[in-house]
C-alpha cells in the first residue's frame, strides 16, 4: 500500500473545487443487533469518547459490551426507526441536501457538498476520497455540534486530519469548532419554544436537556459544559425567562464515574415529587433528532417524570431539516468560505472590463514631467 495517495493521471488546467464536508456522529444501518455491533465497536472504542487505558477498556468492550448492549440498543433503535431509515440520517442528509442546491446556484460546478458520519456510513474517509478525486483543493469541514467538545468535534476532526496526512497534495483547509453563541442559532431555538408554547402554553420549568460527559473530561480542559450553560443562557434571555424558570441538565451517562450533573432523570424525577407539574423539555445540543432525543427525552425521561408524579411532559423537537436550520448552515458556510468563491463570470467581466479603463486612463495621462521634476527636487533638493 502506498504510503501517500495522488493523481498518477492528472492534468494541468483541470478546475481545482472548493469542498464543504458536512459531519455527523453517525447511526447504525439497520435497527438490528448484528448492525449494532460494528457500529458500538467503532464507536465506545475511540479514545476520545472513553479514555480510560486500552489493556482496561479493551476486555471489557469486546469481552461484556459488545456481548449485551446491542440486542439492548436494537429494540430501542427499532422505537424510533421510520420507513426511510434512521431519523438521523434522514435528517442530516435532507440539510446537506439544501446546503448543496443553494451553494450549486452560486458557485456552480466549483463547489462539492458531502455528508459523512463519524461513526458508520457515509464514512469521512469515503466522502473525502470522493473530494479528492473530484480535485478538491480549498477544503472547509463543518461538525453538527453546536458545542464543541473533544467528545464530538476533535474526534472529526482527528479523522480529517489522519486522512489528509495520506494526501500527496493536501489541500487548503478551514474547521468549524462550534456555534453554540451564534445569534441565528440562538434565535432559531427559541422560535422552536416559542412554536409550542403558542399551542401549549408554557409549563412550570423548561429543560435544557444536553449530552453528558465525564466530569473528568471538563476537569483536564475540555469547554462543553460552559457553551452549554452559555447556550441555555442566551436562548432564555430570547424567551425572556428568569433563572427559576429552566435548568440545565445532562443526559446519556454511561459507566461508573461521575458524569456532568445535575442528571436530566434525577432531575425530572426530583421535580415532579416538589410538585411542579408541567415540564417541557428541548436539546439543543444535537442538530438533528435521534435516540438520544426521540427515545431516552421523549419517551424514558417522559416516563419518568409521570411516574414520579408529574403531570404533563412535552418535547420540543431539535432544529432538524427546517428552514432556520438550514438558514444557520448557510451562513455558517458562507462567512468561512470568504475569500475562496471563484468569480462568476459577470464579476470577471467586470473586473476586466475595471483593469482595462484604468490601464488605458493610465496611457492617456501620463504623469508630467515638471511634476515628476518638482518632487524629484524636494527629494533631492541639491540638484
Amino acid at each position: 500500500m502506498a504510503r501517500y495517495i495522488g493523481h498518477t493521471e492528472f492534468q494541468h488546467g483541470a478546475p481545482l473545487r472548493t469542498g464543504v464536508l458536512v459531519v455527523n456522529l453517525g447511526t447504525p444501518e439497520a435497527p438490528t443487533a448484528r448492525a449494532l455491533r460494528p457500529y458500538l465497536r467503532q464507536f465506545l472504542g475511540d479514545p476520545r469518547v472513553i479514555e480510560w487505558p486500552a489493556w482496561l477498556w479493551k476486555p471489557i468492550l469486546n469481552g461484556i459490551i459488545l456481548n449485551v448492549r446491542p440486542r439492548k440498543s436494537a429494540r430501542l433503535y427499532a422505537s424510533i426507526w421510520t420507513d426511510q431509515g434512521s431519523p438521523l440520517l434522514v435528517y442530516s442528509q435532507s440539510i446537506v441536501g439544501q446546503i448543496r442546491t443553494a451553494l450549486q446556484q452560486e458557485w456552480g460546478d466549483a463547489i462539492q457538498v458531502e455528508l459523512a458520519m463519524r461513526y458508520g456510513r457515509p464514512s469521512i474517509v469515503e466522502r473525502l476520497e470522493a473530494m479528492r478525486q473530484a480535485n478538491v483543493q480549498r477544503l472547509l469541514v463543518l461538525p453538527l455540534f453546536p458545542q464543541y467538545s473533544a467528545t464530538t468535534t476533535a474526534t472529526i476532526f482527528d479523522v480529517v486530519f489522519d486522512e489528509l496526512k495520506r494526501w500527496r497534495w493536501m489541500p487548503e483547509l478551514r474547521t468549524i469548532t462550534g456555534y453554540h453563541d451564534h445569534p441565528l442559532y440562538i434565535r432559531a431555538v427559541a422560535e422552536s419554544v416559542r412554536r409550542l408554547w403558542a399551542d401549549a402554553g408554557r409549563p412550570d420549568k423548561l429543560l435544557f436537556s444536553f449530552h453528558g460527559i465525564p466530569k473528568s473530561y471538563f476537569e483536564k480542559g475540555d469547554p462543553y459544559y460552559c457553551f452549554c450553560h452559555k447556550t441555555a443562557r442566551l436562548v432564555a434571555e430570547e424567551l425572556e425567562l428568569t433563572q427559576e424558570m429552566y435548568e440545565v441538565c445532562f443526559q446519556s451517562r454511561f459507566g461508573p464515574e461521575e458524569w456532568l450533573q445535575p442528571y436530566t432523570d434525577k432531575t425530572l424525577e426530583a421535580w415532579a415529587k416538589h410538585g411542579i407539574e408541567r415540564v417541557h423539555a428541548l436539546c439543543p445540543g444535537f442538530a438533528v433528532d435521534c435516540l438520544e432525543t426521540l427515545e431516552e427525552i421523549a419517551e424514558e425521561n417522559r416516563e419518568v417524570f409521570l411516574e414520579a408524579g408529574g403531570k404533563e411532559h412535552r418535547y420540543i423537537p431539535c432544529l432538524n431539516d427546517g428552514e432556520d436550520q438550514v438558514a444557520l448552515m448557510l451562513d455558517l458556510i458562507r462567512s468561512n468560505l470568504h475569500g475562496w468563491r471563484p468569480p462568476t463570470a459577470e464579476e470577471l467581466r467586470q473586473s476586466l472590463a475595471a483593469h482595462h479603463y484604468t490601464a488605458t486612463v493610465a496611457r492617456q495621462n501620463p504623469p508630467a514631467r515638471s511634476y515628476s521634476r518638482a518632487i524629484e527636487r524636494r527629494v533631492h533638493p541639491a540638484r
